[in-house]
């Protein structure tokens, strides 16, 4: 069955130049980072370097449109960074990329490479479809702070990811919550690529291209299916 995934019209407003590419795979096989993925974040990191010739992050025309974005629900991007933001700020710091399982690795370096947010959920984990919507602020946001359960509710008007259960991920991609994330059990999951113009349809394309490629690498016999780009 085709995980279904919406986009409100209220976020259509918002953002007209969004596209998302989804991509679905089942069978995977997931396990802690390896010596192979963990070299995909290293070149990564260094594809960004050359991306941004010796600018910021924030200063790349997608970025910057994805700042206008946040600010635009009422988010300040400067304190809550788009998700591949803050991955490329990590990617060129002394600390470097974090390594934190096969997948997610994966993933998070196609994010950086391409200067493009990038998301994968367990499919086995979500509730009915996913759905990409303006909050009312009484949803529930499920995450662990100070290593106890807690139920926050995302801003009224704030961009959120959902499924029937309560919110995925707070303030667009900048906060995936624990209930969906790969874990080294997952076996089914989706991946989501998210852009905003002016970065062109055929670049987002190409990310999905090399994301599905690595984990056909990865989990030989998976099942993954590129779907086209959507808005």
């Amino acid at each position: 069955m085709t995980l279904s995934l919406t986009v409100s019209d209220e976020v259509r407003a918002l953002a007209p130049g969004f596209t998302h590419v989804a991509i679905e795979a089942h069978g995977l096989v997931n396990g802690p980072t390896t010596e192979a993925s963990s070299a995909l974040l290293d070149d990564a990191a260094r594809r960004l370097a050359v991306r941004l010739d010796g600018r910021a992050p924030h200063e790349d025309p997608h970025m910057v449109a994805w700042r206008e974005a946040y600010t635009a629900f009422g988010s300040k991007p400067s304190r809550t960074r788009n998700s591949a933001e803050a991955l490329a700020k990590r990617a060129l710091s002394d600390a470097g990329l974090p390594r934190i399982n096969q997948l997610v690795d994966l993933y998070n370096a196609i994010s950086v490479a391409h200067l493009i947010p990038v998301g994968g959920e367990d499919i086995d984990r979500i509730e009915g479809g996913m759905h990409l919507v303006r909050a009312t602020g009484e949803e529930n946001f499920v995450t662990v702070a100070g290593g106890e359960e807690v139920v926050e509710h995302p801003d009224a008007g704030e961009v959120v990811w959902r499924d029937e259960a309560g919110v995925t991920c707070r303030r667009w991609n900048w906060r995936q919550g624990p209930r969906t994330r790969l874990t080294e059990e997952t076996t089914s999951g989706v991946f989501l690529l998210e852009s905003l113009a002016p970065m062109p349809v055929p670049e987002v394309e190409r990310a999905a291209a090399e994301l599905a490629e690595l984990l056909e690498k990865f989990s030989p016999g998976a099942r993954i299916t590129v779907r086209p780009p959507a808005s």
